[in-house]
């Protein structure tokens, strides 16, 4: 996923029983990405206890989150909802300039930038790294794993093929990437 695509998950969006999440992707492109097992339980634990700051912020009347105007026109209920929540809500609460509303948006990206960078620093990593790389290593195991590129493109939502194409070029290791048949038996 995208970081803003990520940040910007509402709790509606986990689906466990399929095992998916939703991204709401660039340009009103919806798609499904996998939910990794590994993670289901933490992911629910943490819902569990931002169900609890939904309450408390219902306690204060500061429970409206932000939709996109034609949805709060259309379900005028729906901004105080609970699946409409952020997955990941900002610690504070904003005004809303237009509307005048206190409202809880999404953690900012910098957030989790900052707290990827701290874990490169941490790990004494000497290469670049960002948020995205997580998305061009989750593109590279894929290819590596034999996924084929259309599946590829669709979970990462390019709408062209040629986007998802450079993830390709871990694939050509030349003969040293080259197993030999005996050692696979």
């Amino acid at each position: 996923m995208r970081i803003n695509e990520c940040l910007s998950m509402r709790v509606q969006d986990v689906q466990f029983d399929q095992n998916r999440i939703v991204a709401r992707g660039k340009g009103d492109k919806d798609r499904y990405v996998p939910l990794p097992a590994k993670y289901a339980a933490d992911l629910r634990r943490w819902l569990e206890r931002r169900r609890l700051l939904f309450e408390e912020d219902k306690a204060k009347n500061i429970h409206e989150v932000q939709l996109p105007d034609a949805l709060s026109r259309k379900y005028p209920g729906a901004p105080h909802e609970w699946r409409w929540r952020y997955v990941f809500p900002a610690d504070d609460c904003s005004r809303d300039p237009r509307s005048g509303h206190v409202k809880r948006h999404h953690l900012d990206e910098q957030y989790l930038q900052r707290a990827v960078q701290q874990a490169v620093r941490e790990a004494a990593l000497t290469v670049h790294f960002t948020p995205h790389c997580f998305r061009h290593s989750f593109a590279t195991h894929l290819l590596e794993a034999g996924q084929d590129i259309r599946t590829v493109q669709d979970l990462l939502g390019h709408a062209n093929v040629k986007t998802t194409m450079i993830y390709t070029h871990v694939l050509n290791k030349g003969p040293m990437g080259v197993v030999s048949p005996v050692d696979t038996l």
